[in-house]
């Protein structure tokens, strides 16, 4: 194993500490494990770089980097949802430029098109019609912007099933990312918008962290 593969490995043991945290409820750990589990996986992605194309080593540690951000404006006492959903919206993005250093392949690309609408828009529709009941209306287009970029991120993941200089192996982390972190961000969406869901901190935690490590590993491992 690489360093970059043992630093994975180590993000993922300080994953499984703040699972715990989550479950136990112990908030003082969550602060500490929760951005750590990123930093971690940070350096993991500093650890490969040597080994694969500038580009995608940038846009990977920005996708990295923002995402950072992102847990720590959500972890916040103040409200700081909107900032949040900025930078996880950057984010996706940043992984969109990663997966797409050339020109996507055509019919893997609108193969995951096809599955991104029949699988996110129900539960966006339900989602807006909870911000619309619960009197936040104004949150119904930066949701849609958001769900816009993650869907993109997933979209370039499935085609990278097309891509030539992808393996089956790497391929299917990509598309596993991908999907645990729409999951993770649908499960956030649903508790704020519609109703609470009964462990939904440690179900968006968990799918979270697993995202994010196999995307790492799918660009860059």
């Amino acid at each position: 194993m690489r360093t970059g593969d043992w630093l994975v490995a180590a993000a993922m043991l300080v994953a499984a500490g703040d699972w715990i945290a989550v479950a136990r409820h112990a908030g003082r750990a969550v602060v500490v494990l929760k951005p750590l589990v990123m930093v971690v996986l940070i350096a993991a992605a500093i650890a490969f770089a040597p080994d694969n194309p500038a580009a995608t080593v940038a846009f990977t540690l920005a996708a990295l980097v923002l995402s950072l951000a992102g847990d720590v404006f959500l972890m916040l006492p103040a409200d700081l949802f909107v900032a949040g959903l900025a930078s996880f919206l950057l984010a996706h993005l940043a992984y969109v430029g990663a997966f797409n250093p050339t020109a996507p392949p055509i019919g893997a690309t609108l193969a995951g098109v096809a599955v991104v609408l029949a699988v996110g828009l129900p539960p966006y529709r339900r989602l807006a019609r909870g911000m619309r009941d619960s009197g936040q209306s104004r949150m119904v287009v930066p949701v849609a912007l958001y769900f816009a970029a993650i869907g993109a991120m997933v979209v370039s993941a499935i085609a990278t099933a097309g891509r030539p200089d992808w393996d089956a192996g790497h391929s299917a982390l990509a598309i596993a990312g991908a999907a645990l972190f729409m999951t993770s961000d649908s499960l956030i969406g649903w508790r704020r918008f519609v109703r609470p869901l009964r462990h939904g901190d440690l179900a968006v935690i968990v799918t979270y962290h697993l995202a994010q490590a196999a995307l790492v590993l799918a660009l860059l491992g």
